[in-house]
């Protein structure tokens, strides 16, 4: 038998991160084609901490229940899902930051074997945006230099290492050095201390004046300005974060003079809009995961009443890898 209630981390204002607490609140009615999951684990997301501050464009409106992945077990199937209980799977979705939530089961994939629910917590958005950025957006190809921006990181880390394993050298930034030396152990090839040194300035000077192939910019204002400097002549540019909260303004005159490709990405807008590159995407990164390639280390795990704790610290970037909330 199900209970009625539930706890989760609601946010009921746009003041940030303070505002999340852990209240009760109904469990999900099942529908069809959906499946409802008993949370094991809760990644958390600079994405959250983004949505707790109402500058998520299309995010939640408060009062929400937080959070957009979870691993966890499936304990009711509705209508035409296709799942059974005891389905151990990862999933994709809002109102992850509870001890239950309700998903489309096509929204869900099996969680790896031999994959905790912290790891399979830790996998979904890391993983599937750093592969985007660097493969299905970045094209990057073996030979070629990526930047990688806040690499000690979620997607940082993750970024660093699926770049080596395609055969890039990698450029990796950080605000510390115990922060460069997770990038350094993971095989980045320059480690930069963005708060000491000038980007652009250590970019060309290791490359000759070149230039890097690849960038992936997560950050906004004057560093989305920046990596104009550090890109090669018609590199590419990908976009999936602006993690500064400052808008960066480019004319479209400028880039006939500075000609690089730029390009946005969005984990949820793929899934929406272009689902057959979403597929193209899901075949490769299974195929890494069955190589072990993509093999997510153990997150920091925290209980479910240190969500605004977990969500502070990750917007102050006093956090590497990543974090998980454990109901």
């Amino acid at each position: 038998m199900l209970p009625a209630e539930m706890r989760a981390v609601v946010i009921a204002d746009t003041q940030g991160p303070g505002a999340a607490r852990v209240e009760r609140v109904p469990v999900p009615e099942l529908r069809a084609r959906h499946v409802l999951v008993k949370v094991r684990a809760a990644g958390v997301n600079y994405a959250d901490v983004m949505q707790s501050l109402g500058y998520y464009e299309g995010g939640p409106t408060p009062p929400y229940v937080a959070g957009i992945e979870a691993a966890g077990e499936v304990v009711a199937v509705g209508e035409s899902a296709g799942a059974q209980i005891g389905d151990r799977v990862i999933g994709f979705g809002a109102s992850a930051f509870a001890e239950y939530v309700l998903w489309p089961a096509a929204g869900t994939l099996p969680l790896p074997t031999g994959w905790t629910f912290e790891q399979g917590a830790a996998f979904g958005v890391q993983w599937f945006t750093a592969h985007a950025c660097l493969r299905t957006c970045g094209r990057l190809c073996a030979g070629e230099s990526v930047l990688i921006h806040a690499a000690a990181g979620g997607v940082g880390q993750a970024a660093v290492r699926l770049a080596k394993h395609f055969g890039a050298r990698v450029f990796a930034t950080a605000s510390s050095p115990e922060k460069l030396a997770i990038a350094g152990r993971l095989g980045a090839d320059v480690l930069i201390d963005y708060t000491r040194e000038d980007f652009v300035e250590v970019v060309r000077e290791r490359t000759n004046g070149r230039g890097v192939d690849l960038i992936l910019e997560m950050v906004g204002g004057d560093t989305f300005r920046k990596n104009l400097e550090a890109a090669v002549a018609f590199g590419r540019i990908v976009v999936f974060g602006a993690a500064s909260g400052e808008m960066a303004k480019l004319g479209n005159r400028e880039l006939i003079f500075r000609p690089v490709e730029l390009i946005g990405y969005h984990l949820g807008v793929m899934q929406r809009k272009r689902p057959d590159l979403m597929m193209r995407q899901l075949v490769e990164v299974r195929e890494l995961i069955e190589r072990g390639v993509i093999v997510p280390d153990a997150p920091t795990a925290l209980p479910l009443d240190r969500a605004s704790e977990a969500l502070t610290n990750l917007r102050a970037r006093a956090t590497t890898g990543k974090l998980v909330l454990v109901p």
